[in-house]
């Protein structure tokens, strides 16, 4: 039996919202209030009930590093250090990116409803999470939505097209619409061909990649997630080669050079931090077209595009955002799986601040 098989086996599955109890205790346990625990945990959690491991409770213990070495700091709020109406300049003070980007996402909402359009230029904010969720926040209000982000020095894990070492962030970019009568359409995407996240929980599963992701530090092609984090380090392709590159470096412009927290480069002043910018434009449909016009024409794109014939006999036309529903809705009904080193990892962490985490998800303390 091969090693990913009996890891599988070893995967137990435990209900959101024990998940998110935990983590509050866990986080109010390192200094964070209760109201900025409550949302740090419930933005980790629904990016495991989207299935997007990489980016949910795996990052317990890595926050609770950063902000030991004091990369990140706790109740903290966005500060609007320029205001021109529909276009903000935020500085979110190195605090945890759950609280600066929903703060920052109600501010653009809000200015979007007085204007029709506005953009936040957000920079110095602590990891954000899942990207999509701040897509789904303003199709939540109504809003078309798109974000473009990068780290200004420590998250560089990528290699530019055509090199072999690492010089770009992940950079994603997400992008959100409303739907009526059902849930939003929702791109979140990486420019990397994979988030580092999911490279973590494939060593943590003890998996092998697919190839074509990563480059060791030697910069030759390898399946092997360990020798993306030995020395020298490994690096993370870009996605579509020069096309993903290239949209790369624009998140780099646009959400560092344009904001003013840096683009990826190791001379950088917040280099040695993990630190999130981010670019968001949202648009009021009903200063364009017209809310009806959008919602109308988006059903007639959705049911054009899902009328497509599969590919593969008993298939189905997926559009963005749908997996992460259907992910969603298994979920909550059986639990969020999480394998034995991520619990073992969590655990460890909680338990050097004095929480006691059981040794089985589900298990009484």
């Amino acid at each position: 039996m091969s090693k990913p098989r009996q890891q599988q086996m070893q995967m137990q599955r435990i209900k959101h919202d024990e998940l998110v109890r935990m983590a509050v205790e866990i986080f109010v346990a390192a200094g964070s209030d209760a109201k900025e625990a409550e949302c740090i945990a419930q933005h980790l959690v629904e990016a495991n009930l989207a299935g997007h491991d990489s980016h949910g409770v795996v990052r317990i213990n890595r926050y609770l590093g950063w902000l030991r070495a004091g990369q990140v700091v706790p109740n903290r709020h966005a500060e609007i250090l320029v205001d021109r109406g529909a276009s903000l300049l935020i500085d979110g003070g190195f605090g945890y990116g759950q609280v600066i980007g929903a703060e920052a996402m109600d501010l653009l909402a809000a200015r979007t409803a007085a204007h029709g359009f506005a953009v936040t230029a957000l920079r110095n904010s602590g990891h954000l999470g899942r990207i999509g969720a701040w897509a789904e926040h303003l199709a939540k209000a109504g809003y078309v939505s798109v974000h473009f982000v990068n780290s200004s020095g420590l998250g560089i894990l990528v290699a530019p097209h055509g090199g072999s070492d690492r010089r770009l962030s992940a950079n994603p970019i997400a992008a959100g619409a409303p739907v009526a009568g059902g849930p939003p359409l929702i791109l979140d995407m990486a420019t990397s061909v994979i988030a580092e996240g999911k490279i973590a929980l494939a060593r943590n599963k003890k998996e092998q990649l697919p190839a074509g992701y990563i480059l060791d530090g030697a910069g030759r092609p390898t399946t092997d997630p360990e020798t993306f984090y030995a020395e020298p380090r490994g690096a993370i392709l870009p996605f579509g080669g020069h096309k993903g590159s290239g949209l790369s470096v624009f998140c780099e412009i646009l959400a560092g050079s344009l904001t003013g927290g840096f683009s990826s480069h190791p001379g950088n002043p917040t280099a040695k931090r993990l630190v999130n910018n981010m670019l968001s434009l949202a648009f009021d449909p009903a200063a364009f077209a017209g809310t009806g016009f959008l919602h109308a024409d988006i059903e007639r794109l959705i049911a054009w595009t899902k009328a497509s014939p599969p590919i593969e006999p008993g298939g189905s036309v997926l559009l963005p955002g749908e997996i992460e529903q259907r992910v969603r809705q298994d979920r909550l009904a059986n639990g969020i799986p999480i394998d034995p080193e991520t619990w073992a990892q969590i655990r460890a962490a909680a338990a050097a601040i004095g929480v006691t985490v059981p040794h089985h998800p589900g298990a009484a303390s």
